[in-house]
């Protein structure tokens, strides 16, 4: 059953519908973007709440991409990594059944 959850970002408060077991993910995740569109907004009160949303979405969305970009570099690296360990330890085992 979903229980409403009241957050606050940039002063507004907004109900939103989450299991039990996600209302701690859900309170970390806004109180995360309310530091992010404050960071963003800076001194400039007057900047428009749905712009600076925007422009906060397109920031996260960009790191989000990097990071995957990123876990996949790791992951072929490793993927290289293991196969040439492999190669070695054949290799090895080869020379010492000899």
């Amino acid at each position: 059953m979903s229980d409403p959850v009241e957050v606050r970002i940039l002063d507004r408060e907004y109900l939103v519908a989450c299991q039990p077991q996600e209302r701690d993910g859900l309170v970390a995740a806004a109180t995360f973007l309310d530091a992010r569109m404050r960071e963003l907004r800076g001194g400039n009160k007057m900047a428009g709440v749905d712009r600076i949303a925007v422009l906060t979405a397109l920031n996260l969305a960009h790191e989000l991409m990097q990071l995957k970009r990123g876990s996949g570099d790791e992951e072929r690296e490793l993927t290289l990594s293991l196969r040439d360990l492999h190669r070695k330890l054949d290799g090895l085992i080869d020379s010492v059944s000899r």
